[in-house]
């Protein structure tokens, strides 16, 4: 049932994205939207892109391109199957800085009856996300100046 929640948000997100030029989440050819052309989104565009991007492996929960916000559902390591993390993005500028961008993480684990319950997350984790993220975002603006 959150599959289908979370896919049904998805899809409205991309619906109301291609009401409007530049599309949102990558223009329709897979190339990344120049930020200066999207006046109506008050975030930085290549933050917005690089997170998507950098979360790409984790199933996308909500994403509300006005308010900068991306959270993602609960993912589930393979290799790490008794944990599973959860993540929110909050891009907070409509400029690239490093001050631009706060994530937190939420992690559970199994206890010994099976249940998740909450537990810490090691304090290098944000921190680690937020670097590529910027990271990320930093390539992309370089791949549109170079283009």
């Amino acid at each position: 049932m959150r599959r289908v929640f979370a896919g049904a948000a998805v899809t409205a997100a991309l619906g109301l994205a291609a009401c409007s030029t530049p599309h949102l989440f990558g223009s329709r050819s897979g190339n990344v939207p120049n930020p200066s052309q999207a006046a109506s989104v008050s975030v930085n565009g290549y933050l917005w892109r690089a997170t998507l991007d950098t979360l790409s492996f984790m199933p996308l929960a909500s994403a509300d391109p006005y308010g900068g916000v991306i959270i993602t559902d609960w993912y589930v390591n393979p290799e790490k199957p008794d944990e599973r993390l959860k993540c929110t993005v909050y891009i907070l500028d409509a400029r690239l800085r490093a001050d631009g961008l706060n994530v937190t993480v939420f992690r559970q684990a199994k206890d010994a009856s099976g249940a998740w319950v909450d537990a810490p997350t090691a304090a290098q984790t944000e921190t680690d996300l937020e670097n590529a993220i910027l990271t990320r975002a930093r390539q992309l603006r370089l791949s549109n100046i170079k283009g």
